[in-house]
């Protein structure tokens, strides 16, 4: 699809893991259970690709052509989770003029199914994200921003699970710390509670009482702060807790070859990854069930 064609329709690196061996589980074929991940974080209103002289992402990025790669992995496999860890507002003029309405219209288009929200989505105030609401054909979650006394009460949930394939998948939300990054007058009467307290709260609701077969958190705490090695962070929100297995950041705009591993309290295996910004990358991490639920993984980054 032409790149002028897709927008108008709107307006009325690669490192792979390699996938490990799976045992047999009897002597007939293993019955297998395949599901993809798929996530874009940071993408700041970034619609088009970069122009060929770009001295750093010539010809890169496009929602165009990330619709295209989308499509073909869907046809690949039905089972995909396509998710946005937030910042899909601010960067380009396209969200100057057409304050988020454009964005989450593409984003309907390519059936995204869950995104949280950053801290540039209160850019044009908390009522500005609202408004465009009506043009998201997917929902926002996020666990540690209370919006009780605001606008979005009701609307913006902790939490969303799906069933793909017989896989029962929970997904939650975290954003970072608003005051002293946002005025106040942008996120009004919102509340920041803590992120690891609210991802504990999480993990139980979604291991216990759901029965999900996968925790997978939408954060922009961002990757890491190594001049702040104890502020809150993706890696640290992995170590200093349980039960998930997925982490997928934005906010500091880090670019993974490849999901980084990290030991949980439990010393068990969390995954985090982040593909950047602006569109340019897209990640991919492909989960694979055994008939008794246990999960293998392989993971990706794609240069779209």
């Amino acid at each position: 699809m032409k790149r002028r064609d897709f927008i108008q329709k709107t307006a009325s690196g690669t490192a792979i893991l390699a996938l490990p061996s799976l045992p047999l589980l009897s002597f007939g074929k293993p019955k297998i259970k395949h599901l993809t991940i798929l996530h874009t974080n940071d993408v700041h209103s970034h619609i088009d690709p970069f122009p060929a002289d770009d001295s750093r992402n010539p010809n890169q990025g496009g929602v165009s052509r990330r619709a295209s790669l989308i499509e073909s992995i869907r046809t690949e496999n039905p089972n995909v989770l396509l998710l946005d860890a937030g910042d899909i507002f601010q960067g380009t003029p396209y969200f100057n003029y057409y304050g988020g309405e454009l964005e989450f219209k593409l984003m309907s288009m390519l059936k995204y199914d869950l995104a949280t929200m950053g801290n540039h989505d209160f850019d044009n105030g908390i009522d500005g994200f609202f408004a465009q609401l009506p043009h998201a054909k997917f929902d926002f979650v996020s666990a540690n921003y209370n919006f009780k006394n605001t606008i979005l009460n009701g609307i913006v949930k902790p939490y969303k699970v799906f069933n793909k394939g017989g896989i029962k998948v929970g997904v939650f939300g975290l954003g970072i710390k608003l005051e002293g990054l946002v005025d106040k007058k942008m996120y009004k009467e919102t509340v920041y509670n803590d992120p690891i307290e609210t991802a504990e709260e999480m993990t139980r609701i979604l291991k216990q009482e759901e029965k999900c077969d996968l925790v997978i958190c939408l954060s922009h705490l961002g990757y890491n702060y190594k001049n702040e090695p104890d502020k809150i962070s993706d890696l640290n929100l992995a170590k200093k807790t349980a039960d998930i297995d997925l982490i997928i950041g934005g906010h500091t705009h880090t670019f993974l070859d490849k999901p980084t591993i990290v030991l949980n309290k439990k010393g068990e295996q969390t995954l985090v990854n982040q593909v950047g910004c602006y569109g340019i990358n897209l990640g991919r991490i492909d989960f694979y069930f055994d008939a008794n639920k246990n999960k293998t993984n392989a993971g990706k980054t794609i240069v779209v």
